[in-house]
């Protein structure tokens, strides 16, 4: 944080709690309803308020939280079921209940795919086949063959990537020689060093710390007779490339494909002379980070890999931190219907703070019993030590949230900011600290980049020739500032009326401007796509104060509404991260229908056609449960590879777009 922005926050929380008046109210130009019967819509969105509230009140636990499934790929289930069968810890009926969930997602194909509706995915399809054969699975059932026509009709295994690769070569099923090296020694680089390895994102680092030592110890488990999936090979008996992409020697990937191979030449000398203080401080690394509860990063690929290193370094099964971790594996896991399911993360803060901002949105009592609870609960779960982000901030206190239950080493700039905008409404009672609300908020804004722009989990994580490494194959080895993020972080600033002439503010708006795509819209970093952070971006600007008729605000709104579907609704597949053609094409969903809602009311659109459209749309698909159906992925884990099926963003922002449109109405004079 610069000297001015320092002065500025010291400024700020002088004033910040003495005294909490409302934002000003900012003028916007008006704009009619074309049609008749304000009071009927409003009747109609409080009927459907009070269903998704009754819903919302029977789901909370008892302490005061909410948590949905977070679905993703069947790879995460999979790579369950190999732990276990390496482990020597295969069960038959887990066995049977996972296999009845890899079955039950298999598309008509015989295939698998990423996301819901999507095609196809060589990798995904390859581990499915491959859990499925562990679990008994005949490979001449008609699904097991249909899997496997696909699969050597895109290139077989020697195409896969590179988690794939080293799941099979752990059971002898692919030549350790043909996976990126990870040396171990590279976790002895001091953070300052090139290439270390908190250049990395923290999702990235927390699995690749662990995954050293595997890659180092090459552990091995062979299959019995006819386990094996040789059957997916287009030519068995030959080493794959490193990387199946063509790559030009004077690229960035070409340089470190090049690097790569001199790494495994000196792998093989017999002589190492780090190697071995480097395991220690590998394995010293994987059991500080891991939580009392036995999570690793509270993500399925820190988890998995760094029990695999443990046991691998010679721990014992038997062994407490290898058994904590396991079991914080199996506290992942839902069951439902003879199927089992592991998720990749799971979420109970994030639902949480955007459960109560969409209550309260909807104009639920902020005394409610139920708002209270979670508040308190969402107080206590604020994080108070140093994590992997002080490395880069070592001046900075800690003070943020996180995503999961229990996650002290990774506390996060997203989830932090949509708590704080909760907390803050309760600032001053007894359950909820001023002061630690202060070192939220400052966590945050000492989290900013050289750019302006806020990332995820670190600062300045942005050095992009490390999506380059033959490992970097999902393209999410950095964590940089984002628009989404910057825009979510620009909404809370505005609403604890932070200066905006303050240089953090003015940093961030030159952040999102040159960030702006030519159209007027924003990409978004972690939710299906551009309509996410259009919307991030557009509530942040309006929050903030920023001029909502300025040229660049309107370009955004008008793209917004040139691509509203004809049901009213607004839709963007998961394909838009590959092809640019498809960028806001898709069948219309609640949740993206919700963020144009909130950001059209965000830019003085609130009332407009396309407001009032997108308005009934939602109210015709609801349920009558106050739920709404959406089995489409809005969510991003990394885009491309890894999407996400937040099961409470289907109702969360919907419920926050009504409340806001209603309020609206109000506030315009429109009902009474």
């Amino acid at each position: 944080m610069d000297i001015r922005t320092g002065q500025d926050t010291i400024r700020f929380f002088r004033q910040l709690f003495v005294a909490r008046a409302g934002v000003a109210p900012r003028r916007t130009k008006e704009w009619s309803i074309p049609f008749s019967g304000h009071a009927r819509l409003s009747e109609r969105i409080g009927e459907a308020v009070r269903k998704t509230h009754s819903y919302y009140l029977e789901q909370q636990h008892r302490d005061g939280y909410w948590w949905y499934e977070l679905e993703s790929n069947v790879t995460i289930t999979a790579e369950y079921l190999m732990l276990l069968h390496f482990l020597g810890l295969q069960d038959r009926e887990k066995d049977v209940k996972i296999a009845n969930h890899l079955l039950q997602n298999q598309r008509s194909d015989g295939t698998w795919a990423i996301h819901w509706g999507g095609t196809g995915d060589l990798s995904t399809s390859i581990e499915a086949y491959f859990a499925l054969k562990l679990s008994g699975l005949s490979p001449e059932e008609p699904t097991m063959r249909r899997a496997r026509d696909f699969i050597l009709s895109q290139g077989g295994v020697e195409a896969s990537r590179v988690f794939t690769r080293i799941f099979l070569a752990l059971f002898g099923e692919f030549d350790w020689r043909a996976i990126p090296s990870i040396p171990v020694e590279i976790n002895l680089f001091p953070a300052w060093f090139p290439l270390s390895i908190y250049d990395f994102s923290s999702w990235a680092r927390s699995t690749i710390v662990p995954l050293s030592l595997v890659l180092d110890l090459k552990p091995v488990r062979p299959l019995p007779p006819g386990k094996g999936v040789r059957e997916l090979y287009r030519e068995p008996h030959t080493i794959p490339p490193i990387t199946t992409q063509k790559v030009s020697p004077f690229s960035w990937k070409g340089f470190f494909v090049l690097l790569d191979r001199i790494v495994k030449a000196m792998e093989e000398k017999p002589v190492r002379p780090l190697r071995e203080r480097a395991r220690k401080v590998t394995e010293k690394w994987i059991l500080e980070h891991q939580e009392p509860t036995g999570d690793w990063g509270g993500i399925q690929p820190a988890m998995v890999n760094s029990v695999l290193a443990l046991v691998t370094r010679g721990y014992d099964l038997s062994h407490d931190r290898v058994k904590r971790g396991l079991k914080a594996l199996e506290n992942f896991t839902i069951e439902r219907k003879g199927e089992l399911v592991l998720q990749s993360c799971i979420s109970p803060v994030w639902d949480t703070a955007l459960t109560t901002l969409a209550l309260l949105s909807s104009g639920m009592d902020r005394e409610h019993p139920v708002l209270v609870r979670a508040c308190t609960w969402l107080a206590a779960k604020q994080i108070f030590r140093r994590g992997d982000w002080s490395i880069k901030r070592p001046d900075l206190p800690p003070g943020g949230w996180a995503f999961e239950f229990e996650n002290s080493w990774y506390p996060d700039v997203d989830d932090t900011a949509v708590v704080l905008m909760f907390l803050n409404q309760y600032a001053g009672k007894n359950f909820v600290s001023a002061r630690n609300l202060e070192k939220g908020l400052r966590w945050i804004l000492g989290m900013q980049g050289r750019d302006g722009g806020w990332g995820a989990f670190d600062a300045d994580n942005d050095m992009r020739i490390l999506n380059y490494l033959p490992f970097g194959d999902l393209e999410a080895m950095i964590d940089p500032g984002t628009p989404d993020l910057t825009g979510r972080v620009l909404e809370l600033l505005g609403q604890v009326k932070y200066p905006v002439e303050s240089d953090a503010v003015r940093k961030a708006i030159r952040f999102l401007r040159k960030r702006q795509e030519k159209d007027g819209s924003w990409w978004g970093r972690w939710g299906v796509n551009y309509l996410y952070g259009t919307s991030s971006v557009l509530s942040g600007l309006h929050s903030i104060g920023e001029d909502m008729a300025s040229a660049y605000v309107r370009r955004a709104v008008e793209w917004i509404k040139n691509i509203q579907n004809a049901d009213g609704g607004w839709g963007e597949c998961c394909e838009s991260y590959n092809d640019p053609a498809l960028k806001c094409r898709g069948m219309s969903t609640p949740s993206q229908t919700a963020w144009a809602l909130l950001a059209l009311i965000a830019a003085g659109e609130g009332t407009g056609a396309e407001a009032v459209k997108g308005i009934q749309y939602l109210l015709g698909q609801q349920r009558e449960n106050g739920t709404w159906p959406e089995e489409c992925f809005t969510g991003t884990g990394f885009p491309k590879y890894f999407m996400i099926r937040y099961h409470n963003y289907r109702n969360c922002f919907p419920l926050m777009a009504l409340g806001k449109f209603r309020s609206l109405l109000s506030e315009k004079g429109l009902v009474r």
